[in-house]
């Protein structure tokens, strides 16, 4: 019986596709791009959270010490001899701390603690340099003077209402989470020195105090 041996030719030009000019989804090539495009606005808002919330630190610094006749007389500024904490601290009328207070009123070591942190905390914040350290001391500071304000009391010590427009979030606590979201979110990193901060050895051998 007689074997038939079918050879299959092929062609030669069927053995390899040819180059596919394929367009790119323009959509997907530029989404790093319009990533970068869309957290630039968020990345603006959270300096300017960072400054002008370092700017209020910043002032009440100033126009304790100069005068400048806003909250400070002219006559009362820190440089003149006026106490920055005795004129607040004297009228505390609420609180559990309300005698405590009084006590460290105009005391010395009170009025450079209080001013020093200030002016600490206003410098920072603004560069955007050391901005866990001064959300710290910020809200240490926003919290001694939440509890001298003790919004949560109705009448002060001596029986007048309070005015109290909010027994829990008032500025003081506004203030201190703005300092925690600008320190945690890298805030310093745009309008600030918050880059080259970070790159010096101390702050990166101490990035979780430091930065």
């Amino acid at each position: 019986m007689a074997t038939a041996t079918v050879t299959h030719s092929v062609n030669p030009e069927l053995t390899s596709l040819p180059d596919l000019d394929i367009e790119r989804d323009p959509g997907v090539e530029d989404a790093p791009e319009e990533t970068a495009e869309a957290s630039r606005p968020g990345s603006r808002s959270l300096a300017a959270l960072r400054i002008s919330t370092g700017f209020v630190f910043l002032w009440a610094f100033l126009d304790k010490a100069f005068g400048f006749g806003y909250a400070t007389p002219h006559d009362a500024a820190w440089v003149r001899g006026g106490s920055p904490t005795e004129g607040f601290l004297s009228h505390v009328a609420v609180g559990p701390l309300e005698g405590w207070f009084h006590d460290i009123a105009g005391a010395p070591w009170a009025d450079w603690l209080f001013m020093m942190g200030l002016l600490g905390v206003g410098v920072a914040v603004i560069a955007g340099i050391g901005l866990r350290a001064a959300a710290v001391s910020g809200t240490a500071m926003m919290a001694l003077m939440w509890m001298a304000e003790w919004p949560l009391a109705k009448t002060l010590s001596t029986g007048e209402p309070s005015m109290s427009t909010n027994p829990i979030v008032d500025y003081h606590v506004i203030y201190a989470l703005a300092l925690v979201v600008v320190a945690l979110t890298a805030a310093g990193d745009r309008w600030g020195l918050g880059r080259m901060w970070a790159r010096l050895p101390i702050v990166r051998r101490h990035p979780g105090v430091l930065r």
